[in-house]
């Protein structure tokens, strides 16, 4: 079954498809990766939704404001961090059908990321903390891109994910993501190959 194009708003990427297939096949990672993993054979881009939040942070009499996105999928991601609202110049529009579904609810999401700024809040410096509160406010939604990169021989594919935006890659919870996403849309790695470019 082909998924149908949606219109997706979503960060600019920062990584061309040229400069994400020499990360893949290119140099000494990609030699090591293509040993350990199996020759890259295609590429696509893919766009994950994240939900933006207004954050307060109180601290005794002191207090912060910051600006972080969620992954509106499943909250489980790294958070985004930004120094201020992404404007509408940092933010494009395309057609794809790789594009994730908003899943979790919006309360949900927003005590995941109340949980997850907590953590990065106790991490600065758990000793100076007094009376601490936040709120959190949601203030946009939008998808953020990555490169997949699909490796290995026959049905045994795996992927390597890199973050089109902060220029990583990525580990473990992002390629599980991906792997659900397409067996709920009854794909396999290899089928949903099959419709993106060749690498």
């Amino acid at each position: 079954m082909e998924r149908a194009a949606a219109m997706v708003r979503t960060l600019k990427a920062n990584v061309t498809r040229e400069e994400a297939l020499r990360h893949f096949t290119g140099g000494a990672r990609g030699v090591a990766a293509a040993v350990l993993r199996g020759r890259a054979r295609s590429m696509a881009e893919l766009y994950i939704p994240y939900r933006l939040f207004r954050v307060k942070i109180r601290n005794g009499g002191s207090e912060e404001k910051r600006v972080y996105a969620l992954d509106a999928v499943e909250g489980t991601l790294d958070l985004f961090e930004f120094l201020e609202m992404p404007g509408e110049r940092e933010l494009v529009t395309v057609e794809s059908r790789n594009a994730l579904s908003s899943l979790l609810p919006a309360e949900q999401a927003r005590e995941r990321l109340m949980g997850k700024v907590r953590r990065v809040v106790f991490s600065r410096g758990f000793m100076r903390l007094r009376d601490l509160e936040m709120e959190a406010t949601v203030a946009d939604e939008f998808h953020v891109p990555y490169w997949v990169c699909f490796r290995g021989a026959g049905q045994a594919v795996k992927l390597e994910i890199l973050d089109a935006v902060r220029r990583r890659l990525e580990g473990g919870k992002v390629r599980e993501l991906v792997q659900r996403w397409l067996q709920a849309s009854s794909m396999s790695s290899s089928t949903a190959e099959d419709r993106i470019e060749q690498a």
